[in-house]
């Protein structure tokens, strides 16, 4: 019984560790932790922070290596445009150029965007519908989880660090439970 208590008690607290390498990227109060990009509104509503409208970008205080990015959100628009870049630069306007973005367009959603290239994208998802994407990047490789699906794995990632944004491409979205575990 106490053996049993014992592992009980450890795989618990191996749990709770786990979750504690996730940093949370958005405090559910201001903008803190982000840049606005070029032309873009973006405001914290209920809790979650709303791209508005404009053509640009929100960046990332921090530039990251490898990591797992997780964060919900919702088009509040029909036709939607939005999307994550991953290690994107400074350089570009309205929106960096030399990075790779994981798509949030009504058509093209999770489609991996950058040189050319273009993975499959998962299902359209319809309007106010809360959707959870899981980005992993690992040294050249890519993964995408769409609700808890595998998407996607790409291999061939050429920017070993840079800042995570997000897209703002003249249409409303929410964002909530935006977090990041570093993975150096």
């Amino acid at each position: 019984m106490k053996s049993i208590l014992a592992l009980l008690i450890g795989l618990a607290c191996i749990s709770a560790a786990s979750a504690a390498e996730f940093q949370s990227l958005f405090n559910g109060k201001d903008l803190t932790g982000w840049h606005i990009m070029n032309d873009v509104t973006a405001e914290v509503v209920d809790g979650n922070l709303r791209i508005v409208k404009g053509m640009g970008w929100l960046r990332s205080d921090k530039e990251y290596g490898d990591f797992v990015f997780e964060c919900e959100w919702r088009a509040l628009e029909e036709k939607y445009d939005s999307g994550f870049y991953l290690r994107a630069g400074m350089e570009g306007k309205p929106w960096p150029t030399d990075t790779w973005q994981v798509n949030l367009r009504f058509d093209m959603v999770g489609a991996l965007c950058g040189h050319g290239k273009l993975t499959p994208s998962a299902p359209t998802v319809p309007v106010n519908e809360w959707v959870k994407s899981r980005i992993e990047a690992k040294g050249r490789k890519l993964k995408l989880s769409v609700n808890g699906q595998k998407t996607w794995e790409y291999d061939g990632y050429d920017r070993v660090k840079g800042y995570l944004g997000i897209q703002v491409e003249n249409r409303a979205f929410d964002f909530r439970n935006l977090r990041i575990r570093p993975l150096r």
